[in-house]
């Protein structure tokens, strides 16, 4: 019978590392809430999300 070498546990996938502090930020943000959801606003901001959501809605700032 041959058995597969033990790996160690320093393989780290960061992309999941990533996604599961990302996760429990929203968990943590949505039980603070005092709503019953968080708004896409909200959440954007838990998850720092600085895109614009319809850039075509877009309204420039006033020129200088």
């Amino acid at each position: 019978m041959h058995v597969a070498p033990a790996r160690g546990t320093a393989v780290q996938d960061h992309v999941a590392l990533a996604e599961i502090e990302l996760c429990g930020d929203l968990i943590i943000a949505a039980s603070a809430a005092r709503e019953d959801r968080l708004s896409p606003d909200q959440i954007d901001e838990v998850l720092k999300v600085t895109e614009e959501r319809f850039p075509h809605q877009r309204q420039d700032p006033p020129p200088n």
